[in-house]
């Protein structure tokens, strides 16, 4: 290294600040100990030391200091030789200093080293020739000298080493000392590559965005992660509903047939058997039509809750459809009744009253179940549930709010059932609203319907005969003739009620047309035909073609279809009663009275059922009743006909209590068309007064 390393290296010679203090240290001596501690504190010199002309201490020291100095005197001295020997400096004879200053390297103290010396005087009077002092300063190459030159020349990692023991990607500098060019050792660091500087300049800017990438890159892995426990929650929850039902959370039909099977596979004990129950809820559907959706599935629930706290961990409950429901026993004993006792608690808690929409609402429902025991694995799953479906069918064409086990009987039922659907579907299809007598052929193929009537009489003195009311019967080949209640209700299965109600009405119409004018005709209609849209027109085409006045057509609907009518079927009574069609009641008290239906529709009629006329003579309460219905009939302007009249008790409560009129088997019973007409010629005979008709 150079001359300019030395210089830089000894700070080049003394500062003004430097010289000043050693000028101060000339007229106000302190001791050496003292003038060292100072100098290396402030200046940051390793050693410094004021010397005289003749080599020695200018100041007091102790025996560490001059011990020291006695050490590198020799080395130093020869520098005072070669700075009192130099020209004057001009520019120091201005400042104060006699000569200017000498550096070199040279090794002191076994270390490499930057030497300096500076003539010193007092700024206020010249020294004489000889009493010069001098400033000796040291500071070592290996130590906070080579850091500096470190930072400020660039040198990445720069060491000092006694030897050239660099590394492959490593330069080293040889020093050399001034005087004597012996080597001192040398200055080994790593040189800059090309464009290190830029990336040194630019790794705070590099790291930063490492950071931030770092930070993305983790709060990417955490959304990632998060994502993916989503997706298995997702998927977790897709799979649940896969086989559950939203509403309630119960199996759903898929699950069922799976635990289903599995049962049906581990069958194998001879004493244990297993069973299938199919839940039908009763009169749901009309609790869904009336109060909506969302009163429909809150019942379900709640339904679902009454039957689950009477079945085990073991058992399967599962909705199979709308109001549908599937339970499985895997494990009753064989011959055992508790999956009987089990199906009745529950038909039992589902009959009792639900309280809805917060307790605004109570609801009675109930439930009707079948069930199918099998006891081994070769009954195939279709099989079972079949066997249940026919004993569900049978609880709920009994009467509903029961339970039925499958037999083998039930099966001849049901077929003969279906026989007669099907019977029933190709009469109405043969029919025309006035059919032609029908050939031997075809009446014993499947029979033929007809139309019975029985007669209406005014309640007074004289049980005159004011109409009568069209029945349908069904004169079948092999099993006689069939009331409505044995064929009704399989029309409705069969979704052909509508046509039989319409031929129904052509027929009693076509008939009553020829009565006398003052002879009324009622016939019953289904809400299913109320509810088609042209359900007003199709009534009054009939009448035109028949020539019936609508004056004298009385339409009889029960309380349930007035429930079950909606706002097109209302427009469509309202306009027929316009025309002059009467609304009669039927059955009024049995269903879901209402006072409301009697202003809503308009009701032109109360029909009081036969059983409330039964208790007549019985019960005080029937007296009360029939009572209270006729008084409200008076008071709403609204005829009453009594169904059921059998005694002649009976008549004379009902006529003296102010009915409008009479309709029983005491005054007449359901006949054809041939009798009837009969009934009209002699109703002006005197001697059927008082009599039965039976």
């Amino acid at each position: 290294m150079g001359a300019g390393y030395a210089s830089f290296l000894a700070g080049d010679s003394l500062t003004p600040k430097e010289r000043g203090f050693a000028s101060e240290l000339a007229d106000n001596p302190v001791s050496a100990e003292t003038f060292g501690k100072i100098a290396t504190t402030v200046f940051g010199y390793n050693a410094a030391f004021l010397v005289n002309s003749t080599g020695n201490l200018a100041l007091p020291s102790d025996d560490e200091t001059s011990h020291r100095f006695k050490w590198v005197r020799p080395l130093l001295q020869p520098l005072i030789h070669k700075l009192e020997g130099s020209t004057q400096h001009p520019l120091g004879q201005q400042i104060g200093f006699a000569k200017p200053g000498r550096v070199e390297l040279m090794r002191l103290e076994g270390r490499p080293s930057i030497a300096g010396v500076v003539s010193v005087m007092s700024p206020s009077t010249a020294a004489p020739a000889g009493n010069n002092l001098y400033l000796l300063a040291i500071r070592f190459l290996d130590g906070a000298a080579l850091d500096t030159l470190s930072r400020e020349q660039g040198l990445a990692g720069a060491r000092y080493a006694r030897s050239a023991d660099q590394g492959a990607d490593e330069v080293a500098f040889q020093i050399n000392a001034t005087a004597t060019g012996e080597p001192l050792g040398f200055i080994i660091w790593k040189p800059d590559l090309p464009g290190s500087r830029v990336l040194g300049r630019l790794a705070p800017v590099l790291s930063g965005a490492g950071l931030v990438i770092a930070g993305l890159f983790f709060a990417l892995m955490a959304r990632l992660r998060g994502s993916l426990k989503e997706l298995s929650e997702s998927e977790h929850h897709a799979k649940h509903l896969s086989v559950h039902d939203v509403l309630t959370g119960l199996p759903n039909r898929s699950r069922f047939a799976d635990r289903f099977g599995k049962c049906l596979a581990a069958m194998k004990s001879e004493d244990e058997s297993a069973a299938v129950a199919l839940i039908d809820l009763d009169r749901f559907k009309h609790v869904n039509d009336t109060y909506g959706h969302a009163t429909g599935d809150e019942l379900l629930r709640a339904a679902v809750a009454r039957m689950g706290s009477v079945i085990t961990s073991a058992d399967t409950l599962a909705r199979v459809g709308g109001d549908e429901f599937a339970l499985l026993l895997p494990s009753i004993k064989k011959g055992g009744d508790q999956h009987v006792a089990l199906c009745n608690n529950i038909v039992e808690r589902l009959r009792s009253p639900f309280q809805l929409r917060g307790g605004d609402l109570v609801i009675r429902i109930g439930a009707s179940i079948g069930i199918s025991v099998f006891d081994d694995h070769t009954h195939t799953e279709n099989e079972v549930l079949r066997r249940a479906d026919v004993a569900l069918y049978e609880a709920k064409t009994a009467g509903r709010g029961r339970v039925i086990v499958y037999n083998s009987s039930l099966d001849r039922r049901l077929e003969a059932r279906e026989t007669l659907k099907s019977e029933l579907r190709t009469l109405l299809e043969r029919g025309q609203h006035f059919p032609a007598p029908l050939s031997e052929a075809q009446v014993s193929d499947v029979g033929h319907l007809e139309v019975f009537f029985q007669g209406v009489y005014r309640a007074d003195r004289e049980c005159g005969l004011s109409g009568a009311e069209a029945l349908v019967r069904w004169r079948h080949p092999t099993l006689g003739l069939l009331s409505p209640d044995k064929f009704i209700p399989i029309a409705e299965e069969a979704g052909i009620i509508d046509q039989l109600g319409e031929w129904v009405l052509c027929n009693a119409a076509k008939a009553a047309a020829t009565w006398p004018a003052d002879l009324s005709l009622a016939v019953n209609v289904s809400p299913s035909q109320i509810r088609t849209w042209d359900f007003d027109i199709r009534i009054l085409s009939i009448l035109e073609e028949v020539g019936l006045s609508p004056s004298r057509l009385e339409l009889e609907l029960t309380e349930a279809a007035l429930f079950n009518i909606d706002e097109t079927g209302l427009a469509a009574l309202m306009r027929l009663r316009s025309r002059g069609v009467q609304i009669a009641l039927d059955d009024f008290g049995t269903g879901y009275s209402s006072l409301s239906h009697l202003i809503q529709f308009n009701i032109d009629r109360i029909k009081i059922d036969r059983s409330f006329v039964k208790l007549l003579g019985t019960k005080a309460e029937g007296a009360a009743i029939i009572s209270a219905i006729l008084g409200l009939s008076r008071t709403l302007g609204k005829a009453t006909t009594a169904e059921g009249v059998e005694t002649e008790n009976q008549r004379d409560f009902l006529v003296a209590a102010g009915c409008t009129d009479l309709q029983g088997f005491l005054l007449s019973k359901p006949e054809p068309l041939h009798t009837f007409l009969s009934t009209i010629d002699q109703r002006n005979d005197p001697s059927r007064h008082g009599k039965s008709r039976m």
